[in-house]
């Protein structure tokens, strides 16, 4: 199958249709549908897999769906932690932190992340992608989860950022306002010599009569 067969539309060069195209499709799939997923959002959106190392090839998909009884309350652990750390609005602003919880073996393995990821997605993958989060938690919660919709995000707001931060430092913005100060101050000077030249002249024709 194609790239477009697995996200379900037709080819097209616009990214946001491609990623509309992978979330609903993503909502329904089974783990192993999951990565045939990633690997065709990155082949539409034109983006190079990411080489995985021949010596250690991802879990099937049996094994990545089912955990056993350790993995499960670490799973669960991890979800509290986080539950707390969003309580907190101080620390949910320190990437250090996310990283510290949720990289901590064994929680970092594959299955277990992924677990994590689908338990999160819901409430916090919103909150990367509206800005809601910081920046650097939001990237790395994009890149450790792999949420294409967040990395998308993160990339629009740099641009918006760049581009706004590029108008305010535009010298020609400055130019403006520096230039209606010029012209204020002699229209203010040649008023006030055209009223005393009136005064003169009213006032001298005022003393001849």
């Amino acid at each position: 199958m194609s790239c477009w067969e697995i996200l379900g539309i037709e080819p097209t060069g616009d990214r946001e249709a491609i990623r509309q195209a992978y979330e609903r499709q993503m909502k329904f799939a089974s783990a192993e549908e999951a990565r045939k997923l990633d690997d065709a959002f990155r082949e539409a959106a034109g983006e190079e897999a990411v080489a995985k190392p021949v010596s250690s090839p991802e879990p099937r998909a049996e094994e990545i769906s089912q955990l056993d009884a350790h993995q499960a309350q670490v799973v669960r652990e991890v979800v509290i932690q986080i539950k707390a750390l969003m309580n907190d609005s101080g620390r949910q602003q320190d990437a250090g932190i996310w990283k510290a919880i949720l990289c901590e073996p064994p929680a970092d393995q594959l299955p277990l992340r992924r677990e994590i990821g689908q338990q999160l997605e819901p409430w916090i993958r919103p909150m990367a992608e509206n800005g809601s989060l910081p920046q650097p938690v939001a990237r790395f919660l994009g890149e450790w989860f792999e949420w294409f919709s967040v990395q998308e995000a993160i990339i629009e707001q740099e641009q918006a950022q760049q581009s706004q931060e590029s108008e305010e430092n535009d010298p020609q913005n400055d130019v403006e306002p520096l230039s209606q100060t010029a012209n204020f101050w002699p229209a203010v000077i040649g008023w006030i010599i055209g009223l005393v030249i009136l005064t003169m002249i009213f006032g001298g024709m005022g003393v001849g009569g």
